[in-house]
């Protein structure tokens, strides 16, 4: 198989927080209305592959918001009038969430998946906020499928192996989950995931568009949410068959009990 070498990137995951308040999207999802998704569906092909950016996570610990900024180009693009976030936009979100400092340097330890999500949510990424996110089973492939199709691709963090540094396409290697196949042996990654098909996932990554297998989902994926976003969904119809009306109503009841728990 052919390799690379992505040895010198950063990642900038961390361990995954827990919230009792996470919605889950197995709660919005009606199966016997909604329809099946595709056997294979992809997003972004109007992008060039060296049109993606960096976003500077290969100087940063900023994956989880590099990955925010790659979904924004994608939606934006799908919707006909691409904006793309830039590396100040990218590096000031990373700066509030986490106190890292640009001018020094110091702080930059990367992010939880929650801390980003809830401040795009709040406060948004380059004058882009979305309307929710819904947190996906484990080792659902069905959700992550639906994910992608109905919502223009979803959020994923990957507990990565030491393996995955040098495959061109991520897989579970031959020695199997342990040894350099151990997950987190490298670390936390977050990865926009835009497109799928019955042998593999692409991921939007370090500006490059990237394979991964379903092992390799099914291995190292430890945390992915489906994002609820205008600047893909514009005004149109929720899903036949997704409750978008009670998971935005949920989401008040949240925000309600949060300012009363202070």
């Amino acid at each position: 198989m052919k390799t690379t070498d992505h040895s010198n990137m950063k990642l900038g995951k961390l361990i995954p927080a827990y919230d009792p308040r996470t919605l889950s999207l197995t709660n919005y999802i009606n199966t016997a209305t909604l329809p099946a998704p595709p056997t294979q569906y992809a997003y972004g092909n109007s992008i060039g592959g060296t049109a993606w950016g960096m976003m500077v996570n290969d100087k940063t610990n900023n994956c989880t918001c590099a990955a925010a900024g790659h979904l924004i180009m994608e939606w934006t693009a799908d919707n006909g009038a691409m904006i793309t976030p830039t590396d100040q936009d990218i590096i000031n979100v990373y700066a509030a969430i986490t106190d890292y400092n640009p001018a020094t340097g110091q702080n930059n330890n990367g992010a939880t998946i929650l801390d980003v999500l809830n401040y795009w949510r709040k406060t948004g990424i380059a004058k882009h906020r979305i309307l929710a996110y819904a947190a996906l089973e484990p080792k659902n492939n069905n959700h992550v499928m639906q994910a992608i199709y109905l919502f223009g691709g979803c959020y994923v963090g990957l507990d990565l192996p030491l393996s995955a540094k040098t495959q061109e396409i991520w897989s579970v290697p031959p020695i199997g989950t342990t040894g350099i196949g151990a997950p987190g042996s490298w670390g936390g990654h977050v990865v926009a995931v835009i497109g799928y098909d019955g042998d593999f996932l692409t991921v939007i990554t370090w500006g490059i568009i990237k394979k991964m297998d379903w092992s390799f989902w099914n291995a190292y994926c430890d945390e992915s949410y489906a994002i609820i976003s205008n600047d893909f969904a514009g005004k149109k119809a929720a899903p036949n068959g997704f409750d978008i009306s009670t998971l935005k109503n949920d989401l008040k009841q949240i925000a309600v009990s949060a300012l009363e728990s202070r």
